[in-house]
Formats: C-alpha cells, sequence, structure tokens
C-alpha cells in the first residue's frame, strides 16, 4: 500500500505549504504566518472588528509556532501579546521577527502547554487559538485553561479545520493527495511520509515533530487530535464559556448546502470558526 500512495503522489501536486516555502528560501515560517494572520482575523469580520478584538488589549495566542499571527495581532494594536507554543525551536524566529517588525517590547514567547501554562488567572482579555484545536493533546484541558486566564467579559476565538478537511492528515508538506488519511491506513501513511521526507534537509525535524510511539512502542501520528465537528460539538456543549458565534466555512462557496448535510460536513467543512466569551 506504501508504494501506491507514493505513486498516486506523484499525481498530485503539492498545495502550499509554510516549510517548502522556507526551504525553498521564499519566506520564513514566522513570515508567513504574519502574512495570513489578516485570513484569520477576517473569519470573524461577520461580527468581530479588528478593533474590538485586538486594540488596546492583552491577548494570549494558544499554539502560535512561530509567532507570525502574533505579531500580526500585535501590529492592529494590541497591549501586549504572549504567544504560547510547546516547540522550544520556533521561539528564536519569533523572536527575530519580533525584532525585524520593531514589535519586540510588545510580544513574549514562552514554551507552555495550553492545559497548563502557568499564567495568572484572569489576566487576558482575547485568547486567539488559531489551526490549534486540532494538535493539542487534552482540548477540554485547553478549554478550561483559557477560561481560567480570561478576564470576565473576555473572548477566546477558535478556528481548526476538521479532521475530514482534505488535508487533515498535516502531512501535505509532502503528501499532496486530498483525503489520503481517509484512504490509507495510518501504518500507510507513516511509511509513506517518512520516505518522503527523506528528500528534504529538515526531513528528521518534520518526521519528530508528527510522528512518536505509544506506550507499547508503535508508531503513530501525534501531530494531531482528529477533532471532527462533531466531537467539537460535545467540547463546546461541556466547556465552562458560552458560546457567543458559531459558523461552518465551506471548501468553496459552491459547496455551502451539501456542506450542510449531516453525512457530508465532515468532509466538505475548510474551517470550524467559534468564538467562546465568559461572563461577565
Amino acid at each position: 500500500m506504501k508504494a501506491l500512495l507514493l505513486w498516486l503522489n506523484r499525481l498530485f501536486p503539492l498545495p502550499e505549504h509554510p516549510l517548502n516555502l522556507q526551504n525553498a528560501g521564499t519566506e520564513s515560517y514566522a513570515m508567513w504566518q504574519y502574512g495570513k494572520g489578516a485570513d484569520t482575523v477576517r473569519l470573524f469580520s461577520e461580527r468581530y472588528a479588528p478593533e474590538a478584538m485586538f486594540r488596546d488589549r492583552d491577548v494570549c495566542d494558544v499554539g502560535c509556532g512561530a509567532g507570525g499571527k502574533s505579531l500580526y495581532y500585535a501590529a492592529q494594536g494590541a497591549r501586549h501579546v504572549t504567544g504560547l507554543d510547546v516547540a522550544a525551536g520556533y521561539g528564536p524566529q519569533a523572536q527575530a521577527l519580533a525584532e525585524e517588525l520593531g514589535l519586540a517590547d510588545r510580544f513574549t514567547f514562552l514554551v507552555r502547554d495550553g492545559a497548563d501554562t502557568g499564567l495568572p488567572a484572569e489576566s487576558f482579555d482575547t485568547v486567539m487559538m488559531n489551526d490549534a484545536m486540532e494538535h493539542v493533546a487534552d482540548p477540554a484541558g485547553v478549554l478550561a485553561e483559557c477560561a481560567r486566564i480570561l478576564r470576565p467579559g473576555g473572548r477566546l476565538y477558535v478556528t481548526f479545520p476538521p479532521y475530514g478537511h482534505p488535508y487533515g492528515a498535516h502531512m501535505s508538506d509532502r503528501i499532496g493527495i486530498p483525503w489520503v488519511h481517509l484512504l490509507f491506513s495510518a501504518k500507510t501513511l507513516i511509511a509513506a511520509y517518512e520516505q518522503l521526507c527523506r528528500d528534504v534537509p529538515d526531513g528528521a525535524e518534520r518526521v519528530a515533530l508528527r510522528i512518536g510511539r505509544s506506550d507499547d512502542g508503535q508508531k503513530r501520528i501525534t501531530y494531531i487530535n482528529k477533532m471532527t465537528l462533531r466531537r467539537f460539538r460535545a467540547l463546546r456543549e461541556q466547556a465552562p464559556l458560552a458560546v457567543e458565534y458559531y459558523r461552518e466555512v465551506p471548501l468553496r462557496p459552491f459547496l455551502a448546502l451539501p456542506a450542510k448535510c449531516p453525512g457530508l460536513r465532515e468532509v466538505l467543512v475548510k474551517m470550524a470558526v467559534c468564538v467562546f466569551v465568559k461572563p461577565a
């Protein structure tokens, strides 16, 4: 099956991916994130203006990666932005971009788990969680921690692609086959991804980021938690925050109607967008 996946992969071009752009010298991962910041904020524009989200507010960015979007939020007038990520290696890149943009005095990068930040209670007006809900090991714990660090009346802004997304396996840096994770087993995916990563200079780092071992020593994909729309609905209902806004963005506008069908939603929705508020 690995041979079949590798053969099929030759037929599909890779979508744009920040790691490949960085390797090609086009732009750093942090700068790519910064450029995508406006797209993230636009997902909320139906209801929330950027000024209301960031201006003169203390912001926490959970799962910030290399901090590019955190710095975009700072550029929108945030008083201070604290970016959190479990990957310490992102810190130097985030700090370098902060210096380059003249935002170092309003940005802090911390290596922290979103479920146990160690930050003071009620210390943020806004918490951002963009493309992170599908990665965290303890989603319910992260929501509880976000509730703890938010000030009364503060908001948590969440976006994530559901597991059924065409590239929900988060291996599109090397595998361009849409819905590949629904067509092949995890074992086959892992073997193919490891082989494809041999051809890139940072391949070992990519594999280490996405693949780990279970308690019995078996290889498994650890980078994602297979967050579905259905699972997120249960999390919303149990969260210690009130849901103020929710919508699902289809893969394409013409798919809006079928993307509402129960049997198709999980594979035709590009992004779930949710805003929680902490009661005042």
